[in-house]
């Protein structure tokens, strides 16, 4: 996992636990909203983690099979499997 990815994750857990247990600001004793912002921020991660473990190696083995295609047209042997969606 990249690690931009794998650094959001705690974003997730501290956005998480803003809105699972309400905190107040030290300042004036509102509780804190989770902002849109940061709510959006966590979609994107999201879609991110289903980009990285997902859609990424499905693209990758089309290109696989589509290269694997080639080579059999040409007599020659598959190239080793690299990626399984």
């Amino acid at each position: 996992m990249p690690s931009y990815l794998a650094e959001s994750i705690d974003a997730v857990r501290n956005i998480g636990n803003i809105a699972a247990h309400p905190m107040k600001k030290a300042a004036t004793g509102q509780i804190l909203p989770v902002e849109h912002e940061e709510a959006e921020w966590l979609l994107n991660i999201l879609e991110g983690l289903f980009d990285f473990y997902f859609v990424q190696p499905a693209r990758f083995a089309q290109k696989q099979d589509a290269l694997n295609a080639t080579l059999a047209s040409a007599g020659k042997k598959p190239m080793k499997t690299i990626v399984k969606p």
